[in-house]
């Protein structure tokens, strides 16, 4: 047997009547003349589909583009198509409006149907339209309209508990219900005059308005396993992060990642002073390093995730990661939670603020290390919209590395988006509490069919000095919030729980910094009762 899916031809004609009288000999057994169906082909070939077997047409699916604002929900067939002469349809058009979907009914078992909406669909995407919308008939009401509203048996259908065999299948392919139409096409007995508005949503229109420079959904990860070493002085140790610009840039990236406190090679020149004085002094160079990230960005064309720096502001010690744009814009990320040891050694405090950062890519997310242990954070950039979360570490020792790693590929699954990890490898003698460094860094993905079987894009030689290059797909992850085999985001029990984020006032603010008090920097789960 061939099964074939492909646009419908005006010499179709012949098997295109036979399947329609077929498919609505129940009802009379309606069909569309051919002048009708020769005008469609004029004005719109490309929305009209049909499935051939074995060289026969024996299933179609006709369309038009409307704009949808100019006729409004409470609409009838007649009306939608301009009394059957399809002028309502206009190239300008922001929906596709379907107008009819049949199957010969000897080869219904072929779910024959479901081509022709994927084919729909895959059309809705080229053009860029808002999504589809059709009327949809309820044959199998006539056997439940003394006992139940349409309302009602549009709910148990939801429930199947009853089945209908156009709103079931429609269900089946991602439609929901917009309203109940009545007189919509009179004379459908079996329906009682009633149908279903229904539409499907393209999760990948974009607004003209809303569209950027960037359109490719492709988002290429330059993500740098930085080696620590000694440097003579600064400008070496920026020929050396320029040396890295310009083999990502060369590699046409978008994204260039640099791991947590990669300038502590610069510490050893006051390696003679106690670790809170030596860092307080590496600050003194974080804003010109910033300066310079952001000078490569517009002159390599690539944005920076700028590793993790330490920054003294109001006289507090803070661990600060900068994305800089291409454009010579630049945000700040301050670390949120500080581990023990940052506090033990250099007396850092929090930072108490999480946002997801605009970029020409779309929405990203940064986290430094330890954060990425905490899952309310992820869950708040990607409610915020993040769509890719960048993680810039440094660990030691091998269970703490495991430990970020393990984070960081769980916030990606639960999270449905991408998480790119960024470490130091190597040893840096003769800078206190920054000697060894255990790292493999790597790009994790969510866990569904769209994605590696292992949920990782790649990952890097084990403490070894490389650039780990990654293609990173968002259009995946919008196929996987909507179609997921499960859907983490859409599950959520927000009628029992949620994440916020405590937004304390300044003073408080500045409190919560000075004493690293969690209950005021650090999201917290709610339990409704």
């Amino acid at each position: 047997m061939r099964i074939v899916t492909r646009n419908l031809k005006k010499s179709d004609y012949p098997d295109l009547k036979e399947a329609m009288i077929e498919s609505y000999s129940g009802i009379g057994g309606d069909y569309w003349e051919k002048n009708l169906i020769d005008k469609l082909l004029t004005i719109f070939p490309t929305g009209q589909f049909c499935v051939e077997v074995d060289d026969k047409v024996v299933a179609c699916a006709l369309a038009i583009r409307v704009r949808y604002a100019d006729f409004g929900d409470n609409h009838t067939f007649e009306e939608i198509t301009g009394e059957y002469t399809f002028d309502t349809h206009t190239v300008k058009g922001d929906w596709l409006y379907g107008i009819e979907v049949f199957v010969h009914p000897d080869y219904r078992d072929l779910r024959l149907g479901r081509r022709l909406y994927d084919a729909r669909k895959e059309l809705c995407e080229q053009l860029n339209l808002k999504g589809i919308l059709a009327g949809g008939r309820i044959p199998n009401y006539r056997k439940y309209a003394d006992e139940l509203s349409p309302r009602e048996f549009i709910s148990r259908v939801k429930q199947k508990d009853i089945y209908d065999p156009t709103l079931s299948f429609q269900l089946a392919n991602d439609f929901h219900v917009k309203k109940v139409l009545r007189g919509y096409l009179p004379g459908d007995t079996e329906s009682k005059e009633y149908a279903t508005l229904l539409e499907w949503n393209n999760i990948y229109y974009v607004a003209e308005k809303d569209r950027k420079p960037h359109t490719d959904s492709i988002i290429r990860l330059g993500v740098v396993q930085w080696q620590m070493r000694h440097f003579p002085n600064l400008e070496s140790f920026f020929d050396q992060v320029e040396f890295f610009v310009d083999v990502v840039s060369d590699y046409k990236a978008d994204f260039l990642v640099l791991p947590e406190f990669f300038n502590t090679p610069l510490m050893v020149q006051f390696r003679d002073m106690p670790e809170p004085q030596a860092i307080r002094e590496l600050a003194q160079y974080t804003e010109q390093v910033r300066d310079k990230l952001a000078q490569f960005a517009i002159s390599y064309n690539v944005n920076i995730v700028g590793g993790s720096m330490p920054l003294i502001d109001d006289g507090k010690l803070y661990n600060v990661a900068y994305l800089c744009r291409r454009d010579g814009s630049y945000e700040e990320y301050r670390k949120v939670h500080i581990t023990p040891n940052e506090v033990k050694y250099y007396g850092m405090v929090g930072g108490y603020e999480i946002k997801a950062i605009d970029t020409d890519c779309g929405k990203v997310g940064m986290m430094i290390c330890y954060d990425v242990e905490f899952p309310e954070l992820g869950r708040i950039l990607a409610a915020q919209g993040a769509q890719i979360i960048f993680v810039p570490f440094l660990t030691d020792t091998q269970n703490g590395y495991y430990r970020v790693r393990n984070c960081a590929q769980a916030r990606a699954i639960e999270n449905e988006c991408y998480v790119a990890i960024s470490g130091c490898v190597g040893n840096l003698p003769n800078v206190p509490n920054t000697d060894i460094h255990y790292a493999q860094s790597a790009v994790f993905t969510p866990s569904d069919f769209q994605f590696p079987n292992n949920a990782i894009k790649a990952e890097a030689t084990t403490n070894t000095e490389m650039v780990l290059f990654a293609d990173v797909d968002v259009s995946l992850l919008k196929e996987l919030h909507e179609y997921g085999s499960v859907q983490n985001l859409k599950d959520r029990r927000t009628d029992l729980y949620e994440v916020t984020v405590k937004r304390p006032s300044k003073r408080a603010a500045k409190k919560a910094s000075h004493d690293n008090d969690p209950e005021h920097v650090a999201p917290v789960i709610v339990v409704s009762e």
